[in-house]
């Protein structure tokens, strides 16, 4: 809801967002807008002018409503187009789409061509949005490819050179510390493992819940049972699936009453399977609160690991454990909700549910 300084409404300084506009924060572009009454103008929070008085200032959730203010746009932060960072983060996109297509790592001269950009400004501007480099990012991404290839393969040495690796020797060299255990227990998938589970339905879609002996190893959501079910086949390949009982069925609508009211704690007993890496970002994830947002840089911060914001977003990406690990509460650095496996919509009927508790 937009703020106003004018008699009977909250004082725009008792806005968390009139801070952002003092800081000039950049991060906070295409979150909101802000108008002033004084000057006729309205501008994005980056904006370099003079801060304004606040007792002129309103606030805005979106640019047709700082547009509806009356108010002209301002001339030199020009709030109606892209930021500059908004910018930067589509040319760093796009390159990231690139890098994930190719199973060879693109040279960093043909990326900053791409992008226009000479190759030292390329490699400033990627890292500084990701928080890797561009041949971090390559690695990263060859490491999922061998995740998602190797559960039932039929080959190691061969899933290997399709994922990108060039020799034997640098496979097993990195393949513990990207898959969390050694490769042919990984291949495994589950075998002589019984997984139990459950689809239900929420307002937000399909549910469906599996777990193991050791506690729940997989929350998803979707629109299409069915496909929910053919997600888990193949996560577990060789594990025997077994429909739940009516006893399994009550822990369903636990679940089902977590997506309705996200912010109810969960005391759900986990088994949660990852990297060590991933398991500190997910642990992370847990203890951020209901109602609560941070950034992919903030939680990389947490974390421990502020240059591997690319990782830390990949690790949100692997949860398997929808609202449990709540990856939901993480957003872009405007504010925006952007990534989430089961669908941004989802994603933003969660927050939103949670502001409103």
């Amino acid at each position: 809801m937009a703020g106003a300084a004018q008699s009977g409404h909250p004082a725009v300084t008792d806005d968390p967002r009139w801070q952002r506009i003092v800081a000039r924060d950049r991060g906070a572009d295409g979150a909101f807008w802000y108008s002033v009454a004084s000057t006729g103008v309205f501008c994005r929070p980056s904006c370099p002018a003079r801060t304004a008085d606040p007792r002129h200032v309103r606030l805005h959730d979106t640019l047709e409503q700082a547009r509806a203010s009356g108010c002209r746009p301002c001339r030199r932060c020009h709030p109606e187009g892209m930021s500059t960072q908004q910018r930067n983060v589509e040319l760093v996109a796009r390159a990231c789409a690139a890098i994930a297509a190719s199973e060879h790592a693109l040279p960093l001269a043909a990326l900053a061509a791409q992008a226009g950009r000479s190759p030292s400004h390329f490699h400033r501007l990627f890292k500084a949005v990701t928080g890797i480099s561009p041949k971090a990012y390559h690695a990263a991404c060859r490491a999922e490819r061998l995740r998602r290839a190797l559960p039932g393969a039929a080959s190691v040495t061969r899933t290997l050179y399709e994922a990108g690796f060039g020799s034997s020797s640098r496979f097993y060299a990195t393949a513990p510390a990207a898959l969390g255990m050694a490769p042919r227990r990984y291949r495994a998938g589950g075998a002589d493992e019984t997984i139990r589970f459950a689809v239900g339905a929420t307002s937000l879609g399909a549910l469906l819940v599996a777990s193991s002996a050791a506690g729940v190893v997989a929350i998803l959501l979707g629109d299409d049972p069915d496909a929910l079910l053919r997600d888990l086949q193949d996560r577990f390949p060789r594990a025997t699936l077994v429909g739940a009982d009516a006893d399994y069925e009550q822990l369903v609508a636990r679940v089902a009453g977590m997506v309705e009211r996200p912010a109810l704690c969960c005391d759900l007993p986990l088994d949660v399977r990852g990297t060590a890496f991933q398991r500190r970002v997910w642990e992370a994830l847990r203890a951020i609160g209901p109602g609560t947002t941070v950034s992919y840089a903030e939680l990389a911060r947490i974390c421990g690991v502020p240059g591997r914001l690319g990782d830390v977003a990949a690790a949100c990406a692997a949860n398997v454990h929808a609202v449990a690990i709540p990856c939901h509460r993480v957003v872009r650095g405007d504010g925006g909700a952007w990534g989430y496996a089961w669908g941004i919509e989802r994603k933003a009927a969660l927050l939103r549910r949670e502001s409103e508790r």
